[in-house]
């Protein structure tokens, strides 16, 4: 049964607010890039700000359970109508500016928004085609407004600064919900059909981010940089709702490619990301070592080295005082500098929304920033468990956070050890907007939630991921592979972007194989091998350096998961060409649609 013990400091989002704002008023909260400079917000700013935006909710007539959209990047604005939306007691729905504008018009259909708050002119264009319903013929029957954030008024649209004014004129209380109301939709990308509608309470959430209080207090001295959507859960609810609780302060990151650039402006001491970025980070570092003297490449394989040994007699409950000399002398000539290229004063950085590598997180470890991992999905808001101090294990995704029990059914998997992971406790959603069959197929009959995902936990109680049930598949042999931890094997090869392993009822698996572009062309001059495209890709020493690539990343795979044969593609897995979903999850039906002939060929 659930922890019954567990008592939450937050009961709804609304509580949040009132506590950070009130108890941080003078503190920074968020941090935007304008005109080359970084500008911050306070706590009293931002409250301030959520009045004016909840009472021209109120003067557009939002009220309790109506749904207010918003299609924004992370920018101030965006927790800002977040927040004055649970002050009217409506549910927020957020989408992402990388998805296609019918995607934007289903989902609004879908939940009924009455307002959607969009980020430019050119979102605002989509939206009005599609109200009328120029583009298919399905008009958006309950939409009444569009607010528009960096662009003008057209039609039904009003600016944002419209939007606010009206709000000052007629100033309106916050609304009370019950932990019980649905505080927003988040709509799951899915890696097939249309995106589903997670109908998430305020209980869900603030109980989720209460949870954290217990485990992993942060502190109003603490600092991110933001560049996981909130738009996606754990970004959400770990990030946003999270870091707001304890009087932390977010600096919105301009763009992706500008990352490493802000990392070093803002100085954050916490990291939130996906494996993606994290796998980058590895790549990155050690491409720059590669490159770099021999000298330097001996220092940091020693650093290393001496890290991983540290780490090994710490487990065992020893030390050693010659390895922690080293130790200080290693950190400042090597691991301080790489450091400092991510600000300096980063000291935690937390992995979710897939598994990290274990040899990736040992190996950001040993620079001196401590990983920790978690697991959860969007249905359960989203965390279900975390590595913390005192409770942690390189590899695993952590145990249960507080309320929460983790159970393993076996009864698909045909393993003794994995099985489906269930998740029971108060961060379960209330079910998918409109989809009563769906809902009766993931929950059982006590209320867990079957999640999809395999793993097992530990004599220890920590739970560790091992694919998707619906992933794996059965060689002709009658083993089972799970492909998904394989790919990401072999994607730490520096010369590896992206892979895909495929191998149902065949007698063996083979992969799809992205090269990186900027390492190839590197290697390539260096060998004197000329070519483009296709043409490079189809010589033989390319094809030879790929297949020792793959070689030497699947020495570890059991002998039945070897990939035999491989394709090189010059196309990467994309949100833009529908590969990947917005949370960068492989949408392996949409890629075996494109390479299935290419997959077959490689059996003949």
């Amino acid at each position: 049964m659930t922890d019954t013990s567990f008592t939450p400091k937050f009961e709804t989002l609304v509580d949040i607010f009132d506590s950070a704002t009130q108890r941080y008023r003078e503190r920074p909260l968020f941090g935007e890039k304008r005109g080359g400079a970084w500008q911050w917000m306070t706590y009293a700013d931002f409250a301030r700000e959520v009045a004016e935006v909840r009472g021209g909710l109120a003067a557009l007539g939002v009220g309790e359970g109506d749904r207010v959209g918003i299609i924004a990047n992370n920018r101030s604005e965006w927790a800002i109508t977040a927040y004055a939306t649970y002050g009217r007691n409506g549910a927020y729905v957020p989408m992402y500016e990388s998805q296609m504008p019918k995607e934007w018009a289903y989902i609004l259909r879908d939940c009924g928004a009455k307002i959607v708050v969009v980020a430019n002119d050119k979102a605002r264009d989509a939206i009005l085609a599609a109200k009328d319903g120029k583009d298919d013929g399905k008009a958006l029957p309950d939409l009444q407004h569009v607010v528009v954030l960096g662009g003008t008024a057209k039609d039904i649209a009003i600016t944002w600064d419209e939007l606010k004014k009206r709000g000052r004129d007629v100033p309106v209380a916050s609304a009370r919900p019950k932990a019980t109301d649905i505080a927003g939709f988040i709509y799951t990308s899915g890696t097939t059909g249309n995106p589903k509608g997670v109908k998430l309470t305020h209980r869900n959430i603030a109980c989720n981010v209460s949870a954290m209080h217990e485990v992993f207090p942060m502190s109003p001295e603490d600092r991110s940089l933001s560049f996981l959507p909130w738009a996606h859960s754990f970004g959400q609810t770990v990030e946003l709702h999270g870091l707001l609780s304890m009087g932390a302060s977010m600096a919105i990151a301009e763009s992706v490619d500008k990352i490493l650039d802000n990392l070093a402006e803002v100085h954050p001491t916490l990291l939130f990301s996906v494996p993606r970025i994290f796998n980058r980070l590895y790549d990155r570092v050690n491409k720059q070592v590669e490159e770099g003297p021999a000298f330097r490449k001996r220092i940091f394989r020693a650093a290393i080295a001496n890290s991983a040994m540290r780490k090994k007699l710490a487990e065992k409950k020893r030390s050693s005082g010659f390895a922690e000399l080293k130790q200080k002398v290693f950190d400042r000539l090597v691991f301080q500098k790489i450091r400092d290229r991510f600000g300096g004063k980063l000291r935690y950085a937390f992995s979710g929304g897939a598994a990290i590598s274990k040899e990736v997180a040992e190996f950001i470890d040993n620079l001196g920033i401590t990983v920790y991992e978690g697991y959860g999905l969007t249905e359960t808001s989203p965390i279900a468990t975390a590595n913390w101090p005192g409770a942690r294990k390189i590899g695993s995704v952590g145990k249960p956070i507080p309320g929460i029990r983790i159970e393993i059914d076996r009864t698909e998997t045909n393993d003794p050890k994995n099985g489906e992971i269930i998740v029971h406790g108060h961060n379960v959603m209330l079910g998918y907007h409109g989809y009563a069959d769906e809902n009766a197929k993931v929950f059982t009959k006590d209320g867990g939630f079957r999640t999809g995902d395999m793993g097992y936990v530990d004599e220890d109680g920590f739970l560790y991921i091992t694919g998707r049930i619906k992933e794996q598949y059965k060689l002709e042999n009658g083993k089972y592979v799970v492909p998904s931890p394989l790919e990401d094997h072999l994607k730490l090869s520096p010369f590896i972007a992206n892979s895909f392993v495929f191998g149902d009822n065949k007698l063996y698996n083979v992969a799809l194989i992205v090269p990186d572009a900027s390492a190839l062309k590197k290697w390539a001059a260096e060998h004197g091998i000329s070519g483009e495209g296709d043409a490079l890709l189809a010589n033989d020493r390319v094809q030879a350096l790929f297949r020792e690539e793959v070689d030497k990343f699947s020495a570890d795979f059991k002998q039945f998961e070897k990939i035999k044969k491989l394709k090189l593609i010059g196309e990467d897995f994309t949100v833009e060409n529908g590969m990947l979903t917005p949370k960068l999850s492989l949408k392996r039906r949409v890629v075996l649609s494109k390479y299935g002939a290419d997959l077959e060929k490689l059996y003949s």
